[in-house]
C-alpha cells in the first residue's frame, strides 16, 4: 500500500493508537527532560562541594601523575580506572577500582583542583552514594532503573511519539483546507476548541518535535551502539597487539605521557578522559584518550586516541563509525545545549507546549468515549 493510498480513516486510527500508546511515558520523557535542559546549572545549585582556588586564568595545569600518585597513596591496594580532564571547570576526577574489570558500583573517584592537586573531594563508591535529584530525572528519561531494556523501551516509544507526530500532520491536512492557518473555534463546543488549539501546537512545534523524537530513539541506543564498535572495529584494532595483558602497576608508562603524545596528535582538541589499560570500556594494553571539539557544535564530537600502556607511544588516532557520529550529533540537538542559556529556554518553552499537545490529546480521546457513551444511552433509551 503506497503513502498516498492510505486512507483517513487509517490515518486516524495510526494516529490515535500510537499516541495513546506512547503518551504516559512521553509525559514523563518531557517532564524529566525539563530539569535535563539546564543539568549543568541545577547541579552547581545543589553542590556542596568546596569552592575552587581563586587563581589567573593562565595558571598551568596540575602534572597528572602527580595526582595519580596521590590517589594511589590514599589507597595503595587499588588500581587506577581512569582519569576525567573537566573543560568547563578547573577539575580532575581520579577513578579508582579495588581490582582491573571491577563492577561500577565499587569505582570510586577523588576530585582534585586542576591547578593546585589539592584534594577536594573523596567521593564514596558509585554503589553507596546517595541518589541525587538529577540522576533520578537523568534514569527515569533515559531507562526508567532497567538498564538496556529500559532504554531500548523507551527508544520505542519515541518510535511511536514520531509516527503519532508524522500521522498527526497528515490528519491535519484535510482541516487546512477547510480552515485558515491558526484557526480556534473557540465559541463552538469545549471539545473542538480544544481538537483546534491541539492541531495549532501539534502544527507549531512539528520540527522541535521531529528532531526531538528521532534524537531521542538515536541516544536511546548508545549502549548497543558502543557495543558494537567494540565488538567489530576497536577489536579489529586491537588484534595487531596479541592480546597483550595489561602492563599493570608500575609497569604503566606516565598517564602525563600519554597525555602529552595525544594532546600533540590531535592539535586544537580538548582532552577530556583517559581510561587506563584493563578499564571495561577501554583496551586491555592501551591507554584510550577522548578528545573533543572546541567550538558549541563539535563539543560532542569525540575523537578516540589508542597509546600504548608500556611507552606511551601512539597506536593510533581511531575514526569513529557512521552510526556513532549520528549519536553523538545527536545528543546536543535533543538537549539544546549547544547555544547557551536562550536555546535552553527555547527547549523548555517548546517541551512545555508538547506537554500540553500531550495532554489536549488525552482530554480528547476521553471526550470522545464519553459523548460516544452517551450517544449510544440516548439510543437504548429511546429504543426501549
Amino acid at each position: 500500500m503506497s503513502f498516498a493510498r492510505i486512507s483517513f480513516r487509517t490515518w486516524y486510527r495510526l494516529h490515535k493508537w500510537t499516541s495513546l500508546a506512547c503518551t504516559v511515558f512521553l509525559f514523563l520523557i518531557c517532564l524529566t527532560g525539563l530539569p535535563l535542559v539546564f543539568e549543568d546549572e541545577i547541579n552547581d545549585l545543589l553542590s556542596n562541594d568546596p569552592p575552587y582556588a581563586v587563581l589567573p586564568a593562565t595558571t598551568p595545569r596540575a602534572n597528572l601523575d602527580g595526582l595519580i600518585h596521590t590517589a594511589r597513596e590514599r589507597y595503595p591496594g587499588e588500581v587506577v580506572d581512569s582519569v576525567f580532564i573537566d573543560d568547563d571547570e578547573p577539575q580532575i576526577l581520579v577513578t579508582l577500582a579495588p581490582r582491573i574489570g571491577a563492577p561500577r558500583e565499587q569505582l570510586h573517584a577523588i576530585k582534585f583542583d586542576a591547578r593546585t592537586g589539592q584534594v577536594m573531594k573523596d567521593e564514596p563508591p558509585l554503589g553507596s552514594q546517595p541518589q541525587t535529584f538529577m540522576g533520578l530525572m537523568f534514569s527515569l528519561h533515559t531507562d526508567l532503573f532497567a538498564g538496556l531494556g529500559g532504554a531500548l523501551f523507551m527508544g520505542l516509544m519515541g518510535m511511536l511519539f514520531v509516527t503519532a507526530t508524522v500521522s498527526g500532520v497528515v490528519l491535519y491536512g484535510p482541516f487546512m483546507k477547510k480552515q485558515a492557518f491558526g484557526t480556534v473555534r473557540a465559541e463552538r463546543a469545549k471539545r473542538l476548541k480544544w481538537l483546534d488549539l491541539h492541531n495549532l501546537l501539534g502544527i507549531v512545534t512539528l520540527a522541535w518535535v521531529l528532531v526531538v523524537g528521532v534524537t531521542g530513539v538515536i541516544n536511546e541506543l548508545s549502549m548497543p551502539l558502543f557495543a558494537l564498535w567494540q565488538q567489530t572495529d576497536v577489536k579489529a584494532m586491537l588484534g595487531a597487539t596479541g592480546g597483550k595483558p595489561s602492563p599493570g602497576g608500575d609497569r604503566l608508562s606516565s598517564a602525563q605521557a600519554a597525555y602529552d603524545t595525544a594532546t600533540h596528535a590531535l592539535p586544537g582538541m580538548n582532552l577530556t578522559s583517559i581510561a587506563f589499560p584493563g578499564n571495561k570500556f577501554g583496551s586491555p594494553s592501551h591507554y584510550l584518550i577522548w578528545a573533543k571539539g572546541n567550538s558549541p557544535l563539535t563539543r560532542r564530537l569525540f575523537t578516540p586516541v589508542l597509546l600504548d600502556g608500556a611507552t606511551s607511544s601512539l597506536t593510533a588516532v581511531v575514526r569513529m563509525p557512521w552510526y556513532l557520529r549520528a549519536l553523538e550529533v545527536s545528543r546536543p540537538l535533543h538537549f539544546g545545549d549547544y547555544g547557551g542559556a536562550p536555546l535552553k529556554i527555547l527547549w523548555v518553552s517548546l517541551d512545555v507546549i508538547t506537554l500540553i499537545v500531550l495532554g489536549s490529546g488525552l482530554y480528547l480521546w476521553f471526550a470522545r468515549r464519553a459523548a460516544h457513551d452517551h450517544h449510544v444511552e440516548t439510543l437504548s433509551a429511546a429504543r426501549s
